[in-house]
């Protein structure tokens, strides 16, 4: 589809994590350019805006890569503009934004935004100059309101602090999706092999938060589409390591393979226990089979 032709119905967002709270302006969105056939398209920042306008670190769901792949994935998003967030950015006025980024170079013919959505220059931009700018400019947009489960209003911020505290089902239920992380597999201690579990290493990307540290139900998905249910352990080993960097160590059930140096998918769906200190590799050995048998029951319940 060409979107010189066609133009772009562009969802407005950082969309830290895709949660349902998104799902509901990426559908809209996604059904919008199906009836003007547009290009069902999205805006998002490479860092969230507050780590330069508050000066302050935010520790993301997602990387702008998984956030773009989830889009895609469960919301038939596809297109996923990702902006860079500097300087220049931040003091662009919310109406330059609006018709020289989304109209001008991005072609919009349609916008969707969520009601408390901020935009431009010291955050003057609001959904009502938001539409109000784009009945100016014959272009449609949509204002989508909150969205609440469970009585409370579904966003990054608390999904965070689930994650955090190692809710993870919770925080799944909130996300509409399993949490996810994709990294390169690296090399560890090959310590799995010798317990008889080989198990593949990955790291959380600089500025991505880490899950409480434990043991978690995960299923593990390839390059090529294949998955496998796994148990995956953040954190610091402690039975068998003395220092405090962080890992992800995946035990694939029913897998045997190399996968150095490929890219997957870790899909977090639960959280079986904390991280703690085996007084002998025995011991571990066992608990991880334990915990095999808890992913198991998981996926077939």
């Amino acid at each position: 589809m060409n979107t010189k032709d066609t133009g772009r119905v562009i969802a407005l967002g950082f969309f830290d994590g895709v949660h349902t709270g998104h799902g509901a302006l990426l559908s809209l969105c996604a059904q919008r350019a199906k009836e003007l056939g547009a290009v069902p398209s999205a805006f998002t920042f490479d860092t969230h805006p507050s780590a330069l306008i508050l000066k302050s670190p935010v520790p993301l769901l997602t990387t702008p890569a998984d956030r773009a792949d989830l889009m895609r994935r469960y919301y038939g998003i596809q297109d996923v503009i990702i902006g860079h967030y500097d300087e220049r950015m931040m003091k662009t006025p919310w109406q330059d934004f609006v018709t020289g980024l989304l109209v001008g170079e991005h072609k919009a013919v349609h916008l969707v935004a969520g009601h408390d959505f901020h935009f431009g220059y010291k955050g003057e931009g609001n959904p009502q100059k938001l539409k109000a700018l784009c009945e100016e400019l014959g272009i449609g947009c949509d204002i989508v309101p909150k969205v609440e489960q469970e009585g409370i209003t579904v966003s990054s911020t608390y999904i965070r602090t689930l994650i955090a505290q190692g809710e993870m089902a919770r925080a799944v239920r909130f996300l509409g999706h399993p949490h996810t992380l994709t990294d390169t597999v690296s090399h560890g201690k090959k310590l799995g092999s010798t317990l008889g579990f080989p198990t593949v290493n990955l790291h959380f990307p600089s500025g991505v938060l880490v899950p409480a540290h434990g043991v978690y139900v995960t299923r593990v998905v390839f390059a090529n589409g294949e998955s496998r249910p796994a148990v995956t352990n953040v954190g610091v080993r402690p039975t068998v390591d003395d220092g405090d960097a962080v890992t992800v160590e995946g035990f694939i059930l029913h897998f045997d393979g190399d996968l150095y140096g490929q890219t997957i998918r870790v899909e977090f769906y639960d959280y079986l226990r904390g991280e703690r200190k085996f007084d002998t590799l025995e011991e571990l050995r066992a608990e991880v089979m334990r915990n095999a048998r808890q992913t198991e029951d998981f996926f077939t319940a």
